[in-house]
């Protein structure tokens, strides 16, 4: 079905109240890069040795391509991690990276990675490069990329140059920022192979469906492959887990919990996951993926969200309600309708919270007066101003804000027709890098949630 048809379609069901089914949902895009990615986890589980492979078709002329190296962010460098381009070739010609700073710390790699074209190529024409990488594993890193030599596990998401192509607008060059927050922007991609080199014995989780493991290319060691048909980013965990596998909510769960033990059994996990699952698609549809992957990374303290995998600390039991329905909820928001990290937090975290507070039942928790006037009215504040303000002002600022908001939203909408909305909405931006006007369009026949987000400052003022 073509996009401006579906479009229409979802519009309309939205105007005559109806929930948008999974047929409806738009596809993805029909030109989206193709990755090719192995990477070589080294014995001590502290780094890992890359090759990755795309093939892109720009909807636009170019004269190069970017990567992002996001471990060289300042929040993941500061703990220990580090990505470096060792080579690079475009069209099979070797080519010399430059890479630049882009909110690095002074001496680290930089967030930045370019590749000079042969020669300009226009919108429609095929390029592939090819890049060899290596990456350092932070120590007990409270970060998405880290090792836990006392566990004997390893993690890492976005442990890879990730092509910072947005069709309809070219390279996002944005600086990385010092706040430990997601500023990540990507398309989907279809991953046509993720391979996995690990010790032999090793657990390891990827993303997409998995094909049965076969020897790796050195004695003591297993290749673990992974394929999927669209996704934005990539996580890994490899090492001494226990795995626990089960059909939960129209998913299958891959469930990675360290052998040493953690606070809350595997089975409590799992329960908890299948019930925010469950009420996650009551409110926004079939969850976006056929896999689930979630594994705990011992020194982390939070969540964070891929598409299609999660990463979690060792969370005790008490809080794994919320945090559980709040990082699944992104598989809706980010994973599948995806924004710019950077420069629009809100619209994934504000999103995520909303859902969380609703299925957990805690919407209450979420009201405009405990925002203090300082931060009312800067919910759409880029990254780069939530790191000057610190992390306790950005959590308050977008994540309570932008709940307090959303939810006010849906009383004064009516909560059927708000829920109608938000799924025409995720129906219409699938596969998708949504702006702020994307979210007025969707939501252009509510007023009375357009205008809360504008007094928030996420929305534009009309005219």
């Amino acid at each position: 079905m073509k996009l401006a048809l579906l479009a229409l379609l979802t519009a309309l069901a939205a105007l005559a109240g109806c929930s948008v089914g999974p047929a409806e949902a738009a596809a993805p895009w029909d030109r989206r890069p193709a990755v090719d990615l192995a990477m070589d986890v080294a014995p001590d589980l502290r780094s890992v040795t890359g090759r990755e492979t795309v093939t892109f078709t720009p909807d636009r002329p170019i004269c190069e391509l970017v990567f992002r190296t996001w471990p060289n962010a300042p929040s993941p460098a500061g703990e220990g991690n580090a990505l470096q381009v060792t080579d690079a070739s475009v069209g099979g010609r070797p080519t010399a990276p430059l890479v630049r700073p882009a909110g690095a710390t002074a001496g680290a790699p930089g967030t930045l990675v370019e590749l000079p074209l042969p020669a300009c190529v226009a919108a429609g024409e095929v390029v592939r490069a090819e890049l060899g990488f290596t990456l350092r594993l932070g120590v007990d890193a409270d970060e998405r990329l880290g090792t836990s030599p006392s566990t004997g596990t390893a993690w890492f998401g976005s442990g890879f140059p990730m092509l910072a192509w947005v069709r309809g607008q070219g390279w996002v060059r944005d600086d990385a920022v010092r706040i430990p927050g997601e500023t990540a922007v990507s398309e989907d991609f279809r991953l046509d192979a993720l391979r996995v080199t690990a010790p032999e014995g090793a657990a390891v989780s990827g993303a997409g469906r998995a094909d049965p493991p076969v020897p790796g290319p050195r004695p003591g060691t297993t290749t673990h492959v992974f394929r999927a048909d669209a996704v934005r980013d990539i996580s890994v965990a490899v090492g001494a887990y226990r795995v626990l596998e089960r059909d939960i909510a129209g998913t299958r769960l891959h469930l990675f919990t360290p052998v040493s033990g953690t606070r809350t059994d595997p089975e409590r996990w799992a329960a908890e996951l299948d019930g925010a699952v469950r009420r996650l698609q009551d409110l926004f549809g079939p969850f976006p993926y056929p896999d689930l992957w979630v594994a705990v990374a011992p020194s982390q303290t939070s969540g964070l969200e891929y598409p299609g995998a999660l990463q979690f600390g060792d969370t005790p039991p008490q809080q794994l309600g919320e945090l559980a329905a709040h990082e699944l909820a992104h598989q809706w928001f980010y994973a599948l309708v995806g924004n710019d990290q950077g420069r629009d937090p809100w619209i994934d975290e504000a999103f995520a919270t909303y859902a969380q507070a609703v299925v957990t039942g805690t919407a209450d928790d979420y009201a405009l007066d405990d925002v203090p006037a300082r931060l009312r009215g800067r919910l759409g504040d880029p990254m780069a101003v939530w790191a000057d303000r610190g992390f306790g002002p950005y959590n308050v600022g977008v994540y309570t804000q932008g709940a307090a908001v959303l939810v006010a939203a849906r009383e004064q909408a009516g909560a059927e027709r708000f829920d109608d909305a938000v799924r025409a909405y995720v129906a219409a931006n699938a596969h998708r890098v949504v702006t702020p006007d994307d979210v007025a369009r969707g939501f252009a026949d509510l007023p009375a949630v357009t205008d809360q987000l504008t007094r928030a400052g996420a929305l534009r003022p009309p005219g």
